[in-house]
């Protein structure tokens, strides 16, 4: 056996070696999410035979409790014990439960009221793979209301189910996108560079921002039109969309001329790069500030390739998502009654 081939032989017997440790490990976290739901059914059925219910169901979880963490730890406290009941209740069917997630990733879950949202997270983390700490961040971050802002819920959930694959660049790109990530400090004002610079130092999490179908290209990609020079800041491919997305980052507020070098950055790429098979490139101005009804009237009112985004260094709060949420409805509410006068 040549020393190469000896090499390929030992390197397929590590992975056959650790795809099984992988697997073992996904089976145990497995067992412990049956194990909790399993718990949760005891718990929830013996409360049905408590003649008085209200009080019986703390009784039982604290003298369970009481039973259980001496001999087997934390892990069965009043208040895991009392997560496991609402576990069984949220999921009662034990063959709906998806193996991929493990018991911490269920957790954070259950703290999501709403059902849509709930499920909506659930797919997701299963589709990209995300670990218990990339799903958090994304809860935390407000993933789901920001998609909404620029999409009706049934495309959202539609899209996460495989219903669908996305046809529109806003059925996967955020506004605004939350950049809390970078770890920059609070500042009046930044230069595009500083925030370039702290990109690429995030790349693999800033990939995670950007959403499904993601690969990075190109930072500074130089394009020469006769005797000038442009640089574009990044250059991405999304597999979802077929196409290049370009990215040019401003730390102020946006200005029409920003769209205009935008614009002619998507046209270079459509005539020069884009295969024939490919979809039309997309352009995304990630941008402090903007304005909405200026950047309408600056571009073409069939529009689908340039976007511009609101970035934020800072996560926002779930109150403050749902309030622009409602806004961004009643916009378009207003536009509608507005649109059906003037056809009147």
């Amino acid at each position: 056996m040549s020393k190469t081939m000896r090499k390929t032989f030992i390197s397929e017997i590590k992975e056959i070696i650790n795809q099984s440790r992988r697997a073992a490990i996904r089976n145990v976290d497995f067992q412990r999410v049956l194990m909790y739901w399993h718990i949760g059914k005891g718990i929830f059925e013996e409360e049905q035979h408590g003649k008085e219910r209200a009080y019986y169901g703390d009784y039982l979880i604290k003298n369970l409790a009481k039973e259980l963490e001496p001999e087997y730890g934390s892990g069965f406290s009043v208040r895991i014990l009392e997560i496991s009941r609402q576990f069984y209740r949220t999921y009662p069917i034990a063959n709906a439960l998806r193996s991929q997630l493990n018991w911490s990733q269920y957790r954070l879950l259950l703290r999501i009221g709403n059902q849509d949202k709930r499920e909506y997270y659930l797919l997701e983390a299963i589709n990209n793979s995300w670990t218990g700490r990339e799903l958090e961040r994304q809860i935390n971050s407000g993933l789901y209301e920001r998609l909404l802002l620029s999409n009706n819920k049934e495309a959202v959930l539609s899209v996460a189910r495989k219903e669908k694959m996305p046809e529109e660049p806003q059925e996967i790109i955020k506004d605004p996108m939350v950049l809390e990530f970078l770890g920059l400090e609070r500042k009046a004002k930044y230069y595009e560079r500083d925030l370039e610079t702290a990109i690429i130092n995030h790349l693999q999490i800033f990939l995670l921002e950007l959403g499904n179908g993601f690969s990075f290209v190109a930072r500074q990609k130089r394009i020469l039109l006769e005797d000038d020079e442009f640089f574009v800041d990044l250059v991405f491919y999304n597999r979802l969309l077929r196409c290049f997305v370009i990215i040019e980052i401003k730390a102020q507020k946006l200005t029409h001329q920003d769209l205009g070098q935008l614009q002619m950055y998507v046209n270079y790429y459509d005539r020069t790069e884009k295969l024939p098979k490919e979809n039309p490139t997309i352009g995304i101005l990630l941008c402090a500030d903007k304005n909405n009804t200026a950047v309408k009237f600056a571009l073409p009112e069939d529009n689908k390739t340039i976007l511009t985004s609101q970035y934020q260094l800072y996560l926002p709060t779930e109150k403050q998502l749902i309030s622009e949420v409602k806004k961004d409805l009643e916009r378009y509410r207003m536009g509608s009654q507005q649109d059906n006068g003037d056809e009147k």
